[in-house]
């Protein structure tokens, strides 16, 4: 069975993490997200990843180009 998807304040409570940080590392850090309409949604399992290959590491920032 597939996990179901997470909204933005499911993975920010998860993460232990406000709002505006989910959103600001989904562009500022590549934080793995999907856009379902006016939606951001979220596989727990890819943030899992995420996090755990560095993803989130405060001195981090993905490049803009």
């Amino acid at each position: 069975m597939t996990e179901r998807w997470l909204s933005v304040e499911e993975i920010a409570e998860y993460l232990g993490i406000s709002k505006d940080t989910v959103y600001a590392w989904i562009s500022k850090k590549g934080m793995p997200a999907h856009r379902v309409g006016r939606f951001w949604k979220f596989q727990r399992v890819e943030i899992d990843t995420w996090v755990k290959s560095g993803g989130a590491d405060e001195g981090k920032v993905e490049d803009q180009d």
